[in-house]
C-alpha cells in the first residue's frame, strides 16, 4: 500500500470549497478510433461538448501504468524532498498555488516542457535514485500522447472535409511546438473534510488555452465539465481510456464551431487522484485565426488574428476562470 505524503496544510483556508452536491453523471461521447465513422463522430463531439473519450487508441496499458507508478513514487516523497524539484517557473514542482495570479487548489503537480533536454534536467531533481527510469517513462508517454493527439486532429480534419489533413497536427509536430505535460496529484483530506464539511476544489474551473489536451487518470473520480447550459456534470473515470478536450486555439481555428470546454476537478476526501495531461500547443510564432477551409461563403471571422505567443502571454496574466478569448473576439458592429 502506497502512503502519499500530504502537502502542507497551512493556508488551506485560501483554497476554495463548495458544499457536497450530487452532480448528475455525464454520458461522455465515446469514440472508437478503429471505427470508420470516427471522423464524423469526433466532429460531432467537438461541436456539442468540446470533450470526448477515445478507445482502441493503441497505447499500451504498460506504458500508462509505468508512468503512473513513477508519479506515485514522487508524490509519496516527503514535502522537503519534493520541493527540490521546484519552485515552478512555470515548470517544476508546485503545491496548491496555480499560476501567479492568486489561484489556489488542493493539488500538487509536476509541469514539464516536452522537449527531451528540459525533461532530462527536471528528472534529475524529481528522481534522485534513478532519474533515467523517470525520464524514460515521461519521454515515451509524451511521444505516445503526441501521436494520439495528431491522429485525432487528422481525423477531425477529415471529418471537416479539409484536404490538407495535417493542417492542425503539423502545429504539434513542428520542432518549435510549444507543448507541455503535467502530472497532477489530488491528495485525500479526511481530517479537513470532517472539520469543514465541504469539498475542496482541486483545480478551479478553466478552459485550456492550447489546441487540444489529452488526459488520463487513475480510477478516482473528480473531473467535471460544464455543459453549454451552465450545468456541471461529473465524468466517470476510466483508467484504460483517454479523455480529450478542445482548447481555446482549436475553437478559434474552427471559428467557434468547436467549443473549448470549461472543466474543473473536485478533490476526493478519501481517495487520491493522479492524472497526467498532454497539452498540444503550436509554435510561439504561429498565427492563430480561423482556417479558410472551415469557413462558409460570406462567413466572417469571429476572432482577431493573434500569435500563440500573444495569446499565451495574455493567458498567463489572467485568472483561471477568466474568458481568455474575450480579448480577441471581434466586436459586433453597432454594439
Amino acid at each position: 500500500m502506497v502512503v502519499f505524503s500530504q502537502p502542507p496544510i497551512e493556508h488551506f483556508s485560501h483554497i476554495k470549497t463548495c458544499k457536497p452536491t450530487s452532480y448528475s453523471s455525464f454520458a461522455v461521447p465515446v469514440i472508437d478510433l478503429s471505427n470508420p465513422d470516427a471522423k464524423t463522430l469526433l466532429v460531432k463531439a467537438c461541436e456539442e461538448y468540446g470533450f470526448f473519450k477515445v478507445i482502441n487508441h493503441g497505447v499500451s496499458m504498460e506504458l500508462m501504468t509505468r508512468l503512473e507508478t513513477e508519479a506515485v513514487k514522487f508524490f509519496s516523497l516527503s514535502q522537503q524532498q519534493k520541493e527540490k524539484a521546484g519552485p515552478p517557473d512555470p515548470c517544476g514542482y508546485g503545491s496548491k498555488r496555480i499560476g501567479s495570479n492568486g489561484d489556489m487548489g488542493w493539488i500538487e503537480y509536476l509541469l514539464f516542457a516536452t522537449n527531451p533536454q528540459a525533461i532530462y534536467q527536471k528528472s534529475r531533481s524529481v528522481s534522485l535514485e534513478n532519474p533515467e527510469i523517470f525520464r524514460s517513462a515521461v519521454n515515451e508517454y509524451i511521444l505516445a500522447m503526441k501521436a494520439l493527439a495528431c491522429e485525432v486532429l487528422e481525423l477531425i480534419a477529415d471529418g471537416l472535409k479539409i484536404k490538407q489533413r495535417n493542417v492542425m497536427s503539423r502545429l504539434l509536430n513542428d520542432e518549435k511546438s510549444d507543448c507541455f505535460f503535467r502530472l497532477n496529484h489530488y491528495p485525500p483530506y479526511p481530517e479537513l473534510q470532517a472539520l469543514s464539511g465541504r469539498n475542496f476544489i482541486g483545480f478551479g474551473e478553466h478552459t485550456d488555452p492550447q489546441i487540444i489536451s489529452v488526459l488520463r487518470s487513475n480510477n478516482t473520480s473528480g473531473l467535471q465539465i460544464c455543459l453549454e447550459d451552465g450545468t456541471w456534470v461529473s465524468v466517470p473515470p476510466d483508467q484504460n481510456s483517454f479523455f480529450l478536450n478542445v482548447g481555446d486555439c482549436l475553437q478559434v481555428l474552427t471559428n467557434g464551431r468547436f467549443r473549448s470546454v470549461k472543466h474543473r476537478v473536485m478533490a476526493e476526501s478519501l481517495k487520491s487522484r493522479v492524472s497526467m495531461i498532454y497539452f498540444g500547443g503550436p509554435p510561439l510564432s504561429e498565427k492563430i485565426a480561423p482556417l479558410p477551409s472551415v469557413m462558409k461563403a460570406e462567413e466572417e471571422s469571429l476572432y482577431k488574428e493573434f500569435t500563440w505567443c500573444e495569446f499565451k502571454t495574455s493567458a498567463y496574466k489572467s485568472r483561471l476562470a477568466d474568458n481568455r478569448l474575450g480579448l480577441f473576439e471581434k466586436k459586433t458592429a453597432g454594439l
